[in-house]
């Protein structure tokens, strides 16, 4: 599984790694795929799409073989159901043929 390197992360009652964010922040939020690409010898990460919630804005986007790292800003606490705005990272590996997959985490929008 790939697990987010944030260290001020927890893990809700459904087991979602839910991060604090406040809206004016610019923060770097990475996803460690090491343990989960090591099960294949050789594979490596050969791309990245992030998929985030319509009030966060992505400014930057980078990976190398095993971490893959998205820079973002925004986010805006919904209005209605629970406070988490999911970033979700797919991945495509350098396998033939790939291996694509996605883990996701949530920010939960706070005032700091």
């Amino acid at each position: 599984m790939a697990t987010p390197k944030p260290t001020t992360y927890v893990v809700d009652s459904k087991g979602d790694y839910v991060i604090d964010r406040d809206t004016d922040a610019q923060l770097d939020y990475s996803f460690d795929w090491a343990a989960w690409l090591s099960l294949n010898p050789g594979d490596a990460i050969a791309s990245v799409e992030f998929i985030v919630d319509p009030s966060l804005t992505v400014v930057n986007q980078s990976n190398d073989a095993t971490t893959a790292t998205v820079w973002l800003t925004g986010g805006t606490k919904p209005i209605e159901g629970p406070n988490k705005l999911r970033v979700t990272c797919r991945i495509t590996t350098t396998n033939t043929p790939p291996r694509i997959d996605d883990r996701s985490i949530f920010l939960r929008i706070v005032e700091r």
